[in-house]
């Protein structure tokens, strides 16, 4: 569970509280939905791929489109990633430079995004995807990172993502549970759904997705964030871990599955940026220690450019780098929705 996310959502039993702002949280999905059907949405002439979720905080939307950029690639297309920059200033539209730009202009995810394919920021998804038109990146698909509840942007192929460990809470609508919308209303809105489930669940499936599978209609697929590259210098290495992402306690047991001595975790909020008594604090439990610090791909982008402790923090981190995965099989049928979507008439 996030820091900033009250522990009172995930029970599957709502609490009183949740019970109490309940009648809020339906005010507040009724709002997102009134507001989606009464917009009127821009068709773009590019395919529109959208990867979203149906909770708030982070699920792996931004691997998945990692993952579909590097595919569609892969499979001789020319996808751009379109991402509204959380947490960055740049209102956009920007194209991202993965080499000169910092997370603070234009968000850490879509550095992560720039590594796999041209990148644009923009707030406005409707002014994105006319300036992904335009050019100059020669783009035959756009993959949009997050916006499933956004109703500017028509989607020829809607994607959810949902964190198999966390599901969906207690069911409810923020600010009663983690819910951005009414479930049925969302369902209504997405083609397929992706479980990303832990390493315990691989054999099995996790509860979550053998709900969805009875709940949803459409495909419920599986997939997992593995390491990418080697990891034989975790083994009995002690480590120090820290990560400001939606789900900080995934990435630590990752950490543990690959036999890494993990001798103190420090999780902040999603999205977070670091100041100089937090670098101080991860520098001083690593000498205390005697360990390495290390952090996800994610929390490292928002230190491009740091100085000062933060600097000296960036420079003694480091990375575990993640990809996401889907069996064979899954990974056909995701792929088969895609086709179909590239191949529509497009107006």
């Amino acid at each position: 569970m996030r820091l900033d996310e009250p522990s009172w959502w995930y029970p599957q039993t709502p609490r009183r509280i949740a019970t109490f702002l309940q009648p809020l949280g339906a005010l507040y999905g009724w709002a997102v939905a009134a507001r989606y059907f009464r917009a009127t949405p821009y068709r773009s002439r590019l395919p529109i791929i959208c990867i979203g979720n149906f909770t708030a905080g982070g699920t792996g939307k931004t691997p998945l489109a990692v993952y579909l950029c590097e595919r569609l690639k892969a499979a001789g297309h020319e996808p751009a990633a379109l991402t509204r920059g959380y947490g960055g200033r740049l209102y956009g539209p920007y194209w991202v430079n993965g080499r000169s730009d910092v997370a603070r202009d234009v968000g850490d995810e879509a550095l992560l995004l720039a590594k796999a394919a041209p990148t644009l920021v923009a707030r406005d998804r409707r002014i994105g995807a006319r300036a992904i038109e335009i050019g100059p990146h020669p783009v035959t698909v756009v993959v949009m990172d997050d916006g499933l509840q956004n109703p500017a942007l028509a989607k020829d192929l809607t994607i959810a993502v949902i964190d198999g460990g966390r599901g969906l809470g207690n069911g409810l609508v923020m600010p009663a549970g983690p819910l951005r919308a009414a479930l049925e209303f969302q369902l209504e809105l997405t083609d397929a759904i992706v479980v990303n489930e832990s390493a315990a669940d691989a054999s099995t499936g996790s509860p979550v997705t053998a709900w969805l599978r009875h709940r949803f209609a459409g495909p419920v697929l599986r997939a997992s964030v593995v390491p990418a590259g080697s990891t034989d210098w975790l083994k009995a290495a002690r480590v120090v871990a820290w990560a400001g992402i939606g789900a900080p306690q995934r990435f630590f047991a990752t950490l543990q599955a690959l036999d890494a001595d993990v001798v103190e975790t420090i999780a902040f909020r999603d999205h977070q940026w670091l100041g100089e008594d937090d670098a101080r604090r991860l520098l001083d439990l690593a000498r205390r220690h005697s360990a390495a610090l290390v952090t996800t791909e994610k929390d490292m982008a928002r230190l491009a450019g740091a100085h000062g402790l933060c600097g000296e923090l960036k420079g003694a981190t480091r990375v575990v780098p993640v990809r996401l995965t889907l069996a064979d099989p899954d990974a056909e049928r995701l792929f088969s929705l895609i086709a179909t979507a590239l191949q529509a008439p497009r107006s």
